[in-house]
């Protein structure tokens, strides 16, 4: 698939690191479209065709997050330092340093939701909406339903799994052959991937640091340091016009996502019926027309 070019790209400094960034369209007078990508530790690439998106006045922004993609690389990095704040200090340099910090939607897919989420309970003054999709309120409710998926898999697939998460051999192809069944029930269910989606998975294999450091091992295996994290109680907090996307076949279960439907109190809570992990991939045409109803509705 073929989208629109960057009308301008660039690097934004935190501290010593850099965090590359592309722009389409032009920032105008209404709130650009700033996209946060998944993982931790994924790329932008899977969420391009948002770019679709950037219309008269309205631009859209993608970046890859610090460790991954075009960004600053930190193989040697102390596991530490892989930290929710140090995201979030990313993403306000990346506001400050575009000009747009008064003015701003997100987009958070994934772990990009929680993120976004957790920018989002601080109220900060310009940001106009938030749409968090995909993704969790609590890691506990994610192991909790990727519990009950697993144990949907075919037998000898959770043989597998298990055998190599007991033995810490999950590099091994076997292991990776079982995880793509998951994946390809409850995290995109076309066939073939696209090519966008193809590029940030081969981009965590080439640099798994961040993912392997903050997530585990796989989707469905969170024992990284995000394994205890949860937004549940703070999202009160939230003051922004919220969507809330998630697929029928979703890892990210109703049981992940409700939280943020009950608890956010203006929030509307969006299920794509055809669609698991990724509806903007999978149904673009309704996703297209849910989410530019809701950017074209704020104020």
């Amino acid at each position: 698939m073929v989208y629109a070019e960057p009308t301008k790209e660039g690097f934004i400094e935190v501290g010593e690191q850099r965090s590359w960034y592309r722009v389409t369209g032009s920032i105008g007078d209404r709130p650009p479209l700033v996209t946060l990508h998944g993982g931790p530790g994924a790329t932008h690439d899977y969420l391009l065709s948002l770019t679709e998106l950037a219309g008269p006045g309205r631009a859209v922004v993608h970046y890859d997050q610090l460790g991954n993609g075009r960004s600053t690389r930190l193989p040697g990095a102390e596991p530490g330092s892989w930290t929710v704040q140090r995201f979030l200090d990313e993403l306000d340099a990346l506001l400050n340093g575009l000009c747009i910090a008064e003015d701003y939607v997100l987009f958070g897919q994934s772990w990009g939701g929680m993120l976004a989420a957790e920018h989002a309970v601080r109220r900060p003054a310009g940001l106009r909406g938030l749409i968090l999709a995909n993704s969790p309120a609590s890691m506990r409710l994610w192991s909790d339903a990727a519990a009950e998926l697993r144990a949907a898999l075919p037998a000898d697939v959770q043989a597998a799994l298990l055998r190599h998460e007991a033995a810490g051999t999950t590099d091994r192809e076997e292991y990776v052959e079982a995880m793509r069944v998951f994946y390809r029930r409850h995290v995109c269910r076309l066939d073939p991937w696209p090519e966008e989606l193809e590029a940030t998975l081969a981009a965590i294999d080439a640099d798994p640091t961040v993912y392997h450091t903050m997530n585990g091992p796989a989707e469905f295996h969170v024992i990284g340091s995000l394994r205890n994290w949860s937004i549940v109680d703070r999202l009160p907090a939230i003051a922004a016009p919220t969507l809330v996307i998630s697929g029928r076949h979703d890892e990210a279960t109703p049981a992940t996502v409700q939280p943020f439907a009950e608890r956010i109190r203006d929030s509307r809570w969006v299920v794509f019926e055809e669609s698991s992990h990724m509806p903007h991939i999978e149904e673009p045409a309704r996703f297209r027309s849910v989410v530019e109803e809701f950017l074209d509705g704020l104020h």
